[in-house]
């Protein structure tokens, strides 16, 4: 972490993930590692957004591209869209592998210099709790949005406790000793901590203050999905169970929301 008077939370935001981005597909929820939660987030994906059918879609924050290429499993035209270069390097690598067109750029979620009105469908997994602006970057999404387009935000509170996440420390507790947690585990999970209590959503990004919020932005009938058992239960099959059982507990949804005509 640089002491560079401009270095910005955005900017320590970015360095993070962009450190993550060697071992990000290894973690379960991050890449997919069956078929069946590839089904299972195509049907959420068909459900809110309807076919590709060759419409234009922005996945924004796409990291590695895991979203951009079930966007494109579906026949949207995609385009995603990252700060971080090294996420972008293996986005654009499962590309070439698979041989989809899909567009990578490097811009930031909350200013992208995309051109207005030129996106029927934008979707954004696990950003949203990021965001230090929300209100700015929802503006943004808006005005990016052609009119009767649909804004797709996948996301969940993963701050606030519950009975599940402290079953879960207590088994990692008692099962430390099988595993021994590297100096620079530990280092990252101290910066995670340090920019998650600095984020807008330092409390826990919860569904009705993020409905609300784009609702404020000009996006008309946000609707709170909470049916994601089928991904979540393809999920658990590679986890350990304390793990499973704490993300089948937690707050997430989907939200799908649409710019009026």
């Amino acid at each position: 972490m640089t002491a560079h008077a401009n270095y910005s939370l955005r900017d320590e935001i970015r360095d993070y993930w962009s450190e993550r981005a060697e071992t990000f597909d290894l973690q379960v929820g991050h890449e997919i590692f069956s078929e069946r939660e590839r089904a299972a987030w195509h049907a959420l994906i068909t459900k809110h957004l309807g076919p590709g059918a060759g419409r234009a879609s922005l996945d924004l924050a796409c990291g590695t591209g895991v979203i951009s290429h079930l966007m494109h499993d579906l026949g949207f035209v995609v385009t995603g869209l990252d700060w971080s270069e090294a996420m972008l390097a293996k986005a654009r690598a499962k590309a070439q592998k698979r041989g989809a067109d899909i567009r990578f750029i490097v811009r930031d979620a909350e200013r992208t210099l995309e051109d207005k009105a030129s996106y029927d469908v934008i979707v954004t997994r696990h950003l949203v709790w990021t965001l230090v602006d929300p209100k700015t970057a929802f503006a943004e999404w808006f005005s990016l949005l052609k009119p009767g387009g649909k804004l797709l935000v996948i996301d969940g509170d993963f701050v606030s406790r519950n009975w599940a996440m402290s079953l879960r420390e207590v088994w990692e507790k008692l099962t430390a000793g099988k595993s021994r947690v590297l100096d620079s585990d530990a280092s990252m999970a101290r910066r995670h901590q340090s920019i998650l209590a600095r984020v807008y959503f330092s409390g826990g990004a919860r569904a009705e203050e993020i409905a609300r919020l784009l609702a404020e932005a000009g996006l008309e009938q946000p609707v709170v999905d909470w049916k994601l058992g089928a991904i979540h239960r393809a999920q658990a099959r590679q986890m350990s169970w304390p793990k499973a059982l704490e993300r089948a507990t937690q707050h997430r949804f989907a939200i799908c929301a649409t710019k009026p005509q």
